[in-house]
């Protein structure tokens, strides 16, 4: 049986990498922005979380765009505003319109993550998913592994422009990859109908719209336990995901004293341990573990709280001034704290009633991503009051711990959501 779906989450990744380099462009051209412009760590942290002003706004809503277009026009016209926006930084004459251009990258990048989610629950049976979305979440990590070092070494040899032109071409070469290959299963005609029959009866989802109206279907799934118990652990996660994605080139260059290209080589270390222990625990282990008949819940929930807990190691950065070993605690932080972003991204394929993916995954994903907003101002205001990093890593931790009580109080099990309709037709015959 020919395996066209991998093409797909190839694809997914070679996007989420592209994605990636956009965010990390501006954290590791932070220095020489903040000189030209004449930032303040306030300043700096208002910079650093403009993107995540439209495109945590926007995950809700993209969410429900997606249940009701598709996953193929939403992202085609995604990747093509994200474009433009690296173009616009790029040759941005102000500050300003720097704050501008991010938040247009965010209006265009807000799709992505959503719709690959909601793309592997079309293209992966229930078995493969945890691996599939691993494949391409991982990318994430690893796009910091090769674009810190290199958008480094492009920002020290042509100035921090010259690293946003370089996104600006990558980008627009993905989006003209991504118009012409990916289709949604049933329209594939690469597709054979043998694997197209595997990944049917494997239980994925299909692309069915959901029978109610939008705000009917979220107000419904924010009713139910578990959805709030994957909302406050996915949230709690990302508040130290996004201080370590926009503060860690800045934390190494104005704490520990390191140069742009030094830190760029420093903060790849972190992003290439995460980038190992998300493919290997958080995608394979689970499913390994799954597919030998280990109860599904238990294997994710437990997976979720040791990844959260190895999270706490933050704190063993806020005491040390030696960025050999402050790098080494973040590193377990984030290799344990990635672990759990692939099952969160997986649950909403699992939970979710028929037709709601893209809505459920757009609640979590704005919870989530909620936090790029408020993890860099409040950095920010941190390091400018007390011209350290120290607490900004223990309030990291004290996040973790919220997000470890959610995931072991309140995800009570993966089974699908009853449907709406189901539930009100039940209480009619009671």
């Amino acid at each position: 049986m020919k395996k066209h779906r991998w093409s797909m989450a190839i694809l997914i990744a070679i996007g989420v990498i592209v994605n990636y380099f956009d965010r990390t462009n501006i954290s590791v051209g932070m220095k020489p922005i903040a000189q030209e412009f004449h930032l303040n760590a306030i300043q700096m942290g208002i910079f650093l979380s403009a993107f995540a002003w439209s495109y945590a706004i926007l995950q809700i809503p993209v969410g429900s765009l997606l249940d009701k277009i598709g996953v193929k026009w939403i992202t085609r016209v995604g990747t093509i505003i994200w474009t433009i926006a690296c173009m616009l930084t790029a040759v941005a004459n102000g500050w300003g319109l720097i704050i501008v251009s991010r938040v247009l990258l965010g209006v265009g990048e807000a799709p992505y993550f959503p719709g690959a989610a909601k793309a592997m629950s079309h293209w992966f049976p229930r078995k493969e998913r945890g691996m599939a979305i691993s494949a391409y979440d991982a990318q994430s990590k690893f796009s910091n592994v090769i674009g810190a070092p290199l958008i480094a070494w492009i920002v020290t040899q042509w100035g921090w422009r010259g690293g946003f032109y370089a996104t600006a071409i990558l980008s627009l070469l993905y989006a003209i990859a991504f118009w012409l290959w990916y289709r949604d299963p049933q329209e594939d005609k690469r597709l054979t109908k043998e694997e197209y029959q595997y990944i049917l009866e494997g239980g994925s989802q299909s692309a069915d719209e959901a029978s109610g109206s939008v705000m009917e279907n979220m107000r419904y799934l924010l009713t139910k336990r578990k959805v709030w118990g994957v909302f406050i652990g996915f949230a709690a996660y990302g508040y130290s995901w996004f201080l370590f994605l926009t503060w860690l080139p800045g934390f190494l260059e104005t704490q520990m004293h390191m140069s742009v290209l030094s830190s760029g080589w420093y903060s790849a270390i972190p992003w290439l341990v995460g980038t190992i222990t998300e493919l290997f625990f958080g995608g394979w282990l689970v499913d390994r573990l799954v597919n030998k008949g280990c109860d599904s819940t238990r294997v994710r929930k437990t997976t979720l709280v040791i990844g959260m807990l190895f999270g706490l190691s933050v704190i063993g950065a806020a005491y040390t001034n030696s960025p050999g070993i402050a790098v080494f605690w973040i590193s377990m932080a984030l290799g344990g704290l990635v672990v759990t972003s692939a099952i969160a991204y997986s649950i909403p394929t699992f939970i979710a009633p028929k037709g709601t993916v893209g809505t459920l995954l757009g609640i979590l994903a704005f919870g989530n991503n909620a936090m790029a907003i408020v993890a860099p101002i409040i950095t920010g205001f941190i390091v400018q009051a007390t011209g350290s990093f120290m607490y900004a890593f223990l309030l990291a931790g004290v996040m973790i711990i919220i997000g470890i009580l959610g995931y072991v109080f309140l995800l009570t099990d993966l089974e699908p959501i009853e449907e709406p309709t189901a539930t009100m037709e039940s209480k009619q015959v009671a």
